[in-house]
């Protein structure tokens, strides 16, 4: 450089450090660059709680209820359908989401997951990935998700403030709708804790079978867990049980879930194993659609009745 010239970047504005910080991290998460522009030393938990806060602030008081379990084959999905079915039919409005990869409730609810070209999964990753949603389908409105969900949630498990991400993408349409009903996969994976970080309520089915019976208290464990270190406002809607068949076992069980549950939240009255809730479900259809004088559409009229009554 000859003598008496400027030298490299000289005359340019200096980076205040929190700024070259964030400037570095652009094409991370954005609200881990918020985090970092706001307060170096603020540690990731102080920053997801008081991220959640601001959010309870702003919220609308559109119940959002996570129908949750780790076991598989408890029928969720069967219920998300049709507890959902039974609110728009309380003049509610109704959105439900797919948060489990296997689809089923997509698949429930007559589209074809595998040709999906943008799901739920599309928004996890990415906020501004405006939500697929599916419109008035028997009076409800659906975001679907296909197996792309599977590989979504690999890439969820690495990513910073992973837990808010179901709840700040469904927070642009809490003041939409009156219920948001999630579908949750068979597992306690980071889906699962997602969907209770977004949710204001849990609704736990539970098959009146003894193995079924022996995983609530884990399930307990991980909303408690959820409730003290995210989400302090989550509340359990209730205990639902399905499947039941009047066996000695499903009335032994029965028996125990009221015994022993009742003082955490209400046991609601039992939905019966029966045939035309895969027939329906087959039809692409709730039940009430498909076999409305069914004696379980008057106990699932009465569950949605409960739900309207939650506190938010």
């Amino acid at each position: 450089m000859p003598h008496g010239g400027k030298r490299e970047g000289a005359g340019k504005k200096k980076l205040d450090p929190a700024e070259h910080k964030v400037k570095m991290l652009l094409n991370l998460d954005p609200e881990i660059a918020r985090w970092i522009k706001a307060n170096g030393q603020l540690s990731y938990s102080q920053f997801v709680n008081n991220n959640l806060k601001n959010m309870r602030d702003l919220e609308s008081q559109a119940k959002v209820i996570a129908l949750v379990n780790q076991a598989g084959g408890v029928a969720k999905t069967t219920m998300t359908m049709n507890l959902g079915y039974q609110l728009a039919k309380l003049n509610h409005r109704v959105l439900l989401v797919d948060l489990d990869p296997q689809a089923s409730l997509t698949d429930f609810m007559g589209l074809e997951s595998y040709n999906l070209t943008q799901t739920i999964a599309d928004s996890l990753l990415d906020e501004n990935v405006e939500l697929a949603i599916h419109p008035n389908i028997h009076s409800m409105d659906l975001i679907p998700c296909n197996l792309n969900l599977s590989a979504a949630e690999f890439q969820l498990v690495s990513a910073m403030a992973r837990e808010l991400r179901l709840k700040v993408v469904l927070e642009k349409l809490r003041s939409n709708y009156d219920f948001i009903l999630i579908d949750c996969p068979p597992n306690m994976g980071i889906l699962n804790v997602m969907a209770l970080t977004a949710a204001t309520h849990v609704l736990v089915p539970v098959e009146t079978q003894y193995k079924a019976y022996q995983g609530v208290d884990y399930l307990l464990d991980t909303i408690r867990k959820v409730k003290i270190q995210i989400n302090p406002d989550l509340k359990i809607a209730g205990f639902l049980p399905t499947l039941h068949s009047k066996t000695k076992q499903n009335t032994d069980i029965l028996a125990a879930l009221h015994e022993n549950l009742s003082a955490i939240a209400p046991v609601f009255a039992y939905i019966p194993r029966a045939t035309a809730f895969a027939d329906a479900s087959m039809a692409h259809k709730p039940l009430a659609v498909f076999a409305r004088s069914h004696a379980a559409v008057t106990i699932l009229e009465s569950i949605a009745q409960s739900l309207e009554k939650l506190d938010v």
